[in-house]
């Protein structure tokens, strides 16, 4: 850049494709106008840690408070495990990649970042998640789900590619894809409804028979073979340091222990790397332990924690009102005389004392169930407002370093939020389970593409009330489209003709053609490739 500091600082100030109307920071004015350029290296080196930080951020939320009170709305409905996983529990696993991309597509000079992500993610997790589990634990996948999941998504990406040749995107097609959507969740339910009869038959046809196990029920297995996680070691080894009698902690304690998100019992089994993070990660989760509550259906008082809970009703409402529209409504005055957020203190302080007064320390009451409601609103609103954060920030890091948003989604913002997909479907192939891990892998990225450009598209039409203009980046765009049709095209061909066998000699091959496929986009990148 030759230009002076005062020249770039009035182009970033006069220019619209560089304001961002989301996020706290506007990072491009602080990058060109507040830092000289001489710190830009330093510039750079802060909004990394930022971003690692905004990663923590969204994977702390999404994991340990958006998906438990999803977990607790879907139970307190009666939903069954093929319902929940395919909406409830998709929408919790694919929380960030959503946000990030409903706030990248929503405007327009940054929405060859959200494309760039979803393709960028899809690619990742299909040959370096799918690698990865194939390499841990080599299986015989289920035949009917990989072949409905992977057809699914072939038929998004397709449709995806089509928008971005065209480069619109009407109303029709945005309530399209959202329908497409519901049509995937109506087949999963239909199938495995199908498959539970013809099981049950199945078993009652041979109950007076000699019982001949079946080799080959592997091949056709459903989505509702979901075996437990948890092991009988484990039961044993909380057993053991469960007290003998039953002890009463005061309010105090209480509330002591409910901000401590440290287990003792992990701690000890745990690696020193664990151990690492998670001492980095303990001052973010215990702010978000203070503002958002947490319901468990899986224990016995449902996570009832009575002094955190009730001052979840005066922080709760306070951040939803400070990160909603990243703060827009924090200083509005009610007819320009009364802070609007000094009323929601005061009936967060109401409602507070009511429920400390009416409650007990070990007894949850009936309408626990709101805490659950709560939790699901405030914590969404800050992957919201983190996701919106990312975008920014990434925005601001493409200019400074001159890349383009295509190839910033496609790495940065795909591994950040793919990384947690990465070392939860290990750990979970390697406890034994690869059909639970290579399942999650296709099943998560069909919702997360028809979902954040269908809900992204929604959110800039409604601002724009026009039609979604998506222009391609150049020849990088077409490359990632062409290289997920690609894997997936071979997935679907290869698996089956190897019997649904997924070996390891397949996981190498995958995770080769990641590498190839990430060298051919940087190469064009830098323009070494070009047209």
């Amino acid at each position: 850049m030759n230009h002076s500091p005062a020249d770039r600082c009035a182009f970033v100030k006069n220019t619209s494709d560089c304001s961002m109307e989301d996020g706290f920071i506007n990072y491009l004015d602080l990058a060109f106008c507040l830092l000289p350029p001489s710190l830009t290296p330093l510039t750079i080196t802060l909004c990394m840690i930022w971003l690692v930080v905004l990663f923590l951020i969204l994977g702390i939320t999404a994991s340990k408070f958006f998906c438990p009170n999803l977990s607790a709305i879907s139970s307190t409905l009666h939903l069954t495990h093929n319902v929940a996983g395919v909406t409830f529990l998709a929408l919790g696993n694919g929380a960030p990649d959503i946000f990030s991309a409903i706030a990248a597509i929503s405007h327009p000079h940054t929405a060859g970042l959200a494309v760039g992500a979803l393709f960028g993610a899809g690619i990742f997790v299909i040959t370096v998640v799918a690698g990865s589990v194939a390499l841990v634990k080599p299986f015989v996948v289920a035949s009917r789900p990989f072949l409905r999941d992977v057809a699914f998504y072939m038929v998004a990406v397709f449709w995806t590619f089509v928008i971005l040749f065209r480069g619109t995107m009407t109303l029709g097609e945005t309530l399209g894809y959202l329908s497409f959507y519901v049509v995937y969740v109506l087949i999963v339910i239909i199938s495995a409804f199908l498959y539970s009869r013809q099981k049950r038959a199945r078993s009652m046809s041979i109950q007076n028979s000699t019982h001949v196990p079946d080799y080959n029920s592997s091949l056709e297995s459903s989505d509702e073979d979901v075996p437990c996680l948890t092991s009988w070691t484990e039961q044993e080894y909380e057993s053991e340091y469960r007290p003998l009698l039953p002890t009463a902690e005061s309010t105090s304690q209480i509330l002591l222990s409910s901000l401590n998100p440290v287990d003792n019992m992990k701690w000890r089994r745990k690696s020193w790397r664990w151990k690492v993070l998670k001492v980095v990660k303990t001052p973010l989760e215990v702010l978000l332990l203070l503002c958002i509550p947490v319901v468990d259906p899986d224990k016995e008082d449902k996570n009832w924690r009575r002094p955190l809970n009730c001052f979840h009703l005066i922080t709760a409402p306070l951040v939803c009102l400070l990160v909603f529209q990243s703060g827009a409504y924090g200083n509005y005055m009610i007819q320009g005389q009364f802070p609007l957020w000094l009323l929601f203190l005061l009936l967060g302080l109401f409602l507070a004392a009511i429920v400390f007064c009416t409650t007990t320390n070990n007894c949850p009451p009936k309408y626990h169930l709101l805490f659950a409601l709560l939790g699901f609103v405030v914590s969404a609103l800050l992957i919201s407002a983190a996701a919106s954060e990312v975008v920014s920030l990434l925005h601001m890091l493409g200019v400074v370093l001159r890349l383009s948003n295509t190839v910033l989604g496609l790495t940065l913002l795909a591994w950040g939020n793919s990384i947690g997909d990465l070392f939860s479907d290990i750990t979970i192939a390697r406890q034994g389970y690869p059909r639970m891990a290579i399942s999650a892998c296709f099943g998560g990225i069909i919702f997360n593409m028809l979902f954040g450009v269908g809900l992204g598209s929604l959110v800039q039409m409604t601002k724009t009330s026009s039609d979604v203009q998506i222009e391609p980046e150049g020849l990088l765009t077409w490359i990632l489209a062409g290289s997920l049709g690609l894997s997936l095209a071979l997935s679907f061909v290869v698996i089956p003709l190897c019997q649904f066998r997924l070996t390891w000699v397949y996981g190498i091959f995958l995770i080769i053609f990641y590498v190839i496929f990430l060298i051919i986009a940087l190469l064009t990148e830098f323009g070494k490739i070009h047209v």
